[in-house]
């Protein structure tokens, strides 16, 4: 396998504006139903020899869609832990541009498994944010797209893709409708959420079920937020537009992630929202009693009392669809 790798790489550095490299290349590897992680190594690495030559081939863009299929096609997208050992250089970015110009959406997979797999000696590259750009209106039709573009999302956070536009960052997270169970980590994409939504932007374009999304997120993992505020502004800026629908959700995340302390001016101004929503919206007081109470049962811990208070202060005869 060394030698082989040697002589295509001999033969690519040799070329000068010259196609018929792909004879040189064993097509059939792709084929191959076992692949041992050698071979993914040694695509990758070549990959950067066509990269750093890119200028000087013809065919470049083709050798670099075939070396990636060798090497990752067969690749598990679920699994972003693998053995093979991966170098990334500069040489590599030039390959962003080849393999989004080209559209092939099995290739991109391809290239987005390279570049966010890792293992004990290596992590995604630094340079991964660069990607956000090329997936701004990517709709995946590909199972495997779909999770690999999930897993570069967590890889690079909100704030990569806040440099290139958060409304298109949020028709993309519509696209992929990331539930708990495609995620790598619940705790990173509830804070992608959370940062996403208390952008301005974020706060007026992401989709009410994100907003859910993180919700159900802190029902099962109530952690989650650990360590991380919340904008004070967020209630008086969804009451003031009317986002009743939003605010639901962002009140259920108060609740269990920051609930204010009996008598503190936080606790004053959730109360003051909580009835303003409950007058507009009557149906959010079960919702949120619902969700209140799963956490509470979740996680051995008794719903707050002063959060009960606001909801018989709201509705003092309600029929309670659970017993808080």
């Amino acid at each position: 396998m060394s030698e082989l790798s040697q002589a295509i790489a001999s033969a690519i550095r040799t070329s000068h504006h010259r196609s018929g490299l792909l004879p040189h290349m064993p097509a059939d590897l792709a084929g191959w139903e076992r692949r041992p992680s050698c071979l993914t190594t040694m695509a990758y690495k070549l990959c950067s020899v066509i990269s750093e030559n890119y200028s000087n081939l013809v065919d470049g863009k083709r050798l670099i869609s075939l070396l990636l299929q060798i090497g990752f096609r067969h690749l598990d997208p679920r699994h972003p832990q693998i053995s093979a050992e991966l170098t990334h250089t500069e040489h590599h970015q030039r390959m962003v541009d080849a393999v989004f110009e080209g559209g092939d959406e099995e290739v991109i997979a391809d290239f987005l498994h390279a570049w966010t797999s890792r293992n004990d000696s290596h992590k995604p590259p630094s340079s991964l944010d660069m990607v956000a750009k090329h997936l701004m209106g990517l709709q995946p039709a590909s199972r495997r797209l779909r999770r690999l573009v999930i897993r570069v999302v967590e890889s690079i956070g909100y704030r990569g893709f806040e440099q290139v536009g958060v409304q298109g960052f949020c028709r993309l997270l519509d696209c992929l409708c990331a539930s708990g169970e495609d995620v790598d980590d619940k705790g990173v994409w509830a804070k992608i959420l959370l940062d996403t939504i208390q952008s301005s932007d974020g706060i007026r374009h992401l989709s009410h079920p994100h907003w859910e999304t993180l919700v159900e997120f802190l029902i099962l993992e109530s952690q989650l937020l650990e360590g991380v505020s919340c904008g004070p502004c967020m209630t008086t800026t969804l009451e003031r537009d009317h986002g009743w629908d939003r605010l639901e959700c962002w009140l259920g995340v108060v609740w269990i992630a920051w609930p204010p302390e009996a008598g503190s001016t936080a606790e004053e101004d959730v109360r003051r929202v909580m009835l303003t929503l409950f007058r507009q919206r009557p149906g959010a007081i079960p919702k949120l009693e619902r969700w209140i109470g799963r956490w509470s049962v979740n996680h051995g811990k008794a719903v707050p009392e002063n959060f009960r208070q606001i909801c018989e202060q709201a509705c003092p005869r309600v029929t309670r669809q659970i017993a808080l």
